[in-house]
Protein backbone atom coordinates (compact mmCIF):
# COMPACT_ATOMS: atom_id res chain seq x y z
CA UNK A 1 0.00 0.00 0.00
CA UNK A 2 2.70 2.21 0.97
CA UNK A 3 4.77 1.59 -2.67
CA UNK A 4 1.46 2.33 -4.37
CA UNK A 5 0.85 5.70 -2.46
CA UNK A 6 -2.55 4.55 -0.56
CA UNK A 7 -4.17 1.87 0.76
CA UNK A 8 -6.77 2.09 3.59
CA UNK A 9 -6.86 -0.81 6.55
CA UNK A 10 -9.95 -1.97 8.91
CA UNK A 11 -9.15 -3.85 12.25
CA UNK A 12 -11.98 -4.81 14.35
CA UNK A 13 -11.63 -5.47 18.33
CA UNK A 14 -14.43 -4.55 20.47
CA UNK A 15 -15.55 -2.24 23.44
CA UNK A 16 -13.96 -4.98 25.35
CA UNK A 17 -10.12 -4.12 24.22
CA UNK A 18 -10.54 -0.96 26.86
CA UNK A 19 -10.60 -2.99 30.18
CA UNK A 20 -9.72 -6.31 31.45
CA UNK A 21 -12.92 -8.64 30.90
CA UNK A 22 -13.20 -11.69 33.40
CA UNK A 23 -15.04 -14.52 32.02
CA UNK A 24 -13.77 -13.44 28.72
CA UNK A 25 -10.14 -12.70 29.65
CA UNK A 26 -8.71 -13.88 26.47
CA UNK A 27 -11.07 -12.95 24.47
CA UNK A 28 -10.72 -8.97 26.12
CA UNK A 29 -7.17 -9.37 25.91
CA UNK A 30 -6.69 -9.95 22.14
CA UNK A 31 -8.98 -7.34 21.45
CA UNK A 32 -6.74 -5.51 23.63
CA UNK A 33 -3.95 -6.29 21.20
CA UNK A 34 -6.03 -5.86 18.04
CA UNK A 35 -6.93 -1.81 19.32
CA UNK A 36 -2.84 -1.22 20.64
CA UNK A 37 -1.90 -2.71 17.05
CA UNK A 38 -3.95 -0.66 15.41
CA UNK A 39 -3.06 2.95 16.94
CA UNK A 40 0.34 1.70 16.81
CA UNK A 41 0.46 1.23 12.77
CA UNK A 42 -1.83 4.15 12.46
CA UNK A 43 1.15 6.44 14.23
CA UNK A 44 3.62 4.78 12.22
CA UNK A 45 1.68 5.71 9.00
CA UNK A 46 0.67 8.88 10.09
CA UNK A 47 2.81 10.39 6.93
CA UNK A 48 2.06 8.22 3.94
CA UNK A 49 -1.52 8.07 2.48
CA UNK A 50 -2.24 4.64 4.19
CA UNK A 51 -5.01 4.74 6.71
CA UNK A 52 -5.72 2.30 9.41
CA UNK A 53 -9.33 2.74 11.24
CA UNK A 54 -9.80 0.25 14.39
CA UNK A 55 -13.50 -0.50 14.44
CA UNK A 56 -14.53 -1.23 18.63
CA UNK A 57 -18.38 -2.76 18.13
CA UNK A 58 -19.94 -3.35 21.25
CA UNK A 59 -22.70 -6.38 21.76
CA UNK A 60 -23.51 -7.21 18.08
CA UNK A 61 -26.29 -9.21 16.89
CA UNK A 62 -23.68 -11.75 15.34
CA UNK A 63 -24.35 -15.08 16.64
CA UNK A 64 -21.60 -15.07 19.35
CA UNK A 65 -23.32 -14.72 22.26
CA UNK A 66 -25.51 -17.93 21.41
CA UNK A 67 -22.09 -20.35 20.01
CA UNK A 68 -20.21 -18.91 23.36
CA UNK A 69 -22.96 -19.88 25.74
CA UNK A 70 -24.00 -15.91 26.81
CA UNK A 71 -26.88 -14.86 25.32
CA UNK A 72 -28.30 -14.86 28.87
CA UNK A 73 -25.88 -12.73 30.40
CA UNK A 74 -27.18 -8.61 31.08
CA UNK A 75 -24.63 -7.73 28.78
CA UNK A 76 -26.52 -9.39 25.95
CA UNK A 77 -30.02 -9.44 27.43
CA UNK A 78 -32.13 -6.36 26.99
CA UNK A 79 -31.56 -6.45 22.90
CA UNK A 80 -32.32 -2.32 22.81
CA UNK A 81 -28.63 -1.79 22.98
CA UNK A 82 -27.54 -4.81 20.81
CA UNK A 83 -26.38 -3.53 17.15
CA UNK A 84 -27.35 -5.09 14.04
CA UNK A 85 -24.25 -6.11 11.91
CA UNK A 86 -25.39 -3.52 9.20
CA UNK A 87 -25.46 -0.48 11.79
CA UNK A 88 -21.49 -1.56 13.09
CA UNK A 89 -20.15 -2.58 9.30
CA UNK A 90 -21.86 1.46 8.30
CA UNK A 91 -20.22 2.78 11.27
CA UNK A 92 -17.25 1.53 10.69
CA UNK A 93 -16.89 2.22 7.15
CA UNK A 94 -18.09 5.83 7.52
CA UNK A 95 -14.78 5.82 9.96
CA UNK A 96 -12.57 3.94 7.56
CA UNK A 97 -13.69 6.92 4.49
CA UNK A 98 -13.32 9.72 7.05
CA UNK A 99 -9.92 8.42 8.63
CA UNK A 100 -11.04 7.92 11.80
CA UNK A 101 -8.02 5.90 13.87
CA UNK A 102 -10.56 4.44 16.31
CA UNK A 103 -14.43 3.83 15.95
CA UNK A 104 -16.69 3.03 18.46
CA UNK A 105 -19.62 1.59 17.47
CA UNK A 106 -22.82 3.49 19.56
CA UNK A 107 -23.18 6.07 21.86
CA UNK A 108 -23.16 3.91 24.76
CA UNK A 109 -20.71 2.03 23.48
CA UNK A 110 -18.51 4.91 23.72
CA UNK A 111 -19.12 5.72 27.45
CA UNK A 112 -18.92 2.07 28.58
CA UNK A 113 -15.45 2.22 26.68
CA UNK A 114 -14.30 6.06 28.05
CA UNK A 115 -14.84 5.04 31.91
CA UNK A 116 -13.19 1.87 31.55
CA UNK A 117 -10.36 4.80 31.34
CA UNK A 118 -11.17 6.76 34.11
CA UNK A 119 -12.97 4.37 36.56
CA UNK A 120 -10.53 2.36 38.96
CA UNK A 121 -9.77 -0.95 37.44
CA UNK A 122 -10.91 -2.63 40.16
CA UNK A 123 -14.59 -1.46 39.36
CA UNK A 124 -14.30 -1.68 35.96
CA UNK A 125 -13.48 -5.31 36.59
CA UNK A 126 -16.35 -5.79 39.14
CA UNK A 127 -18.94 -4.37 36.15
CA UNK A 128 -17.19 -6.17 33.58
CA UNK A 129 -17.74 -9.18 35.63
CA UNK A 130 -21.75 -8.82 36.31
CA UNK A 131 -22.40 -8.07 32.51
CA UNK A 132 -20.46 -11.08 31.65
CA UNK A 133 -22.02 -13.34 34.51
CA UNK A 134 -25.06 -15.17 34.86
CA UNK A 135 -25.72 -13.51 38.09
CA UNK A 136 -28.66 -11.40 38.87
CA UNK A 137 -27.39 -8.22 40.51
CA UNK A 138 -23.78 -7.53 41.34
CA UNK A 139 -23.07 -10.43 44.02
CA UNK A 140 -26.38 -11.38 43.63
CA UNK A 141 -27.02 -15.58 43.54
CA UNK A 142 -25.66 -17.14 40.25
CA UNK A 143 -29.15 -17.91 38.14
Amino acid sequence: MQSRGHGKILLVASTAAFQPGSHLAVYSATKAYVLSFGEAITYELKDTDVNVTTLCPGPTATGFARVAGIEDVPLFKGAAHVMTVAEVARLGCEGLKANRPVVVAGLLNALMAMSGRVAPRSMSLAIGDYLMSHQTAPGGPAG
